[in-house]
């Protein structure tokens, strides 16, 4: 019966996975069932925390349903948490592997940034933020793709986090302006490469837009290789998984170069027929 609701309750992550997240899906599949189940359980801890944010339309509700996942969150760290799929599932995961909670919690301050949001300043800047709703998910992770070494790892799962982050801003683009008016670009960035505001706002893909474009491409790449210089120190069963989840995601700033930049009108994605050529 205990084993019966388990089954139930990974089963209802993993469908949350399927639904939500195609690539992340389709790379960590590959792992050993213990091991996928923990990422399914985290991914839907995570999805959780993004619709709180980007599923209600006002500031003030955006905040209460943040509150009320961390409550939800502090239960758990004492023990107490919901009778649920998704904290039943997570609890399953921390009896199973060596997990430190404090990335939950980054986790939400990440997505308490969006709501209060304001465009950063720097690319620095843009890295920390990345930090919060990307790199804290690596360090989630972390413990289940390298269980002997992954205190030795945080920051390669961080700079992994962060790669698939300003890959996802740079996708993105043009729902995250007209859909959210949010501007994830820096601003320091976009005054040096000259492209403003005005110029978002008219679709417009010129010189300065792929100059610009393509400077926080390449530091995302950067980014992936610092990471692939050292999969050899995670699990020889999560590596593979691993490298077609970086190769899947920077795949896609290859997608949005052969669209010709146009990440303003177009969703940007690797075709399935792709990503079958891509596994690892």
């Amino acid at each position: 019966m205990i084993q019966q609701q388990l089954n139930e309750d990974l089963l209802y992550c993993e469908n949350i996975i399927k639904k939500h997240s195609k690539s992340f899906y389709f790379a960590f599949s590959g792992l050993p069932a213990e091991k996928r189940y923990a990422v399914y359980a985290i991914y839907a801890f995570c999805r959780l925390a993004d619709d709180s944010v980007d599923e209600n339309p006002i500031a003030a509700v955006k905040s209460a349903a943040i509150n009320q996942l961390r409550h939800e969150l502090d239960l758990f760290s004492r023990h107490e948490e919901r009778d649920h799929p998704l904290w039943r599932a997570l609890r399953h995961v921390f009896n199973t592997f060596e997990m430190d909670i404090q990335p939950f919690y980054d986790q939400l301050t990440g997505q308490e940034m969006d709501i209060d949001f304001s465009s950063p300043k720097t690319l620095q800047q843009l890295e920390e933020y990345s930090y919060y709703v990307a790199g804290s998910v690596g360090l989630m992770l972390l413990p289940i793709i390298a269980t002997e070494s992954h205190q030795h790892l945080k920051k390669t799962a961080v700079d992994l986090g962060i790669a698939m982050q300003i890959t996802n801003i740079l996708r993105d683009i043009g729902e995250d302006f007209h859909e959210k008016n949010r501007i994830y670009l820096p601003e320091m960035e976009r005054l040096r490469f000259g492209y403003g505001e005005e110029k978002l706002n008219q679709y417009l893909i010129d010189e300065s837009f792929i100059n610009l474009w393509e400077h926080l491409a390449v530091r995302a790449e950067t980014l992936y290789d610092i990471f692939s210089n050292h999969l050899m120190n995670y699990d020889d069963d999560s590596k593979a998984p691993l490298m077609t989840a970086a190769t899947v995601y920077r795949e896609i700033l290859n997608v949005v170069r052969e669209n010709q930049y146009d990440c303003l009108t177009k969703r940007n994605f690797v075709a399935k027929e792709r990503l079958e050529q891509m596994r690892v």
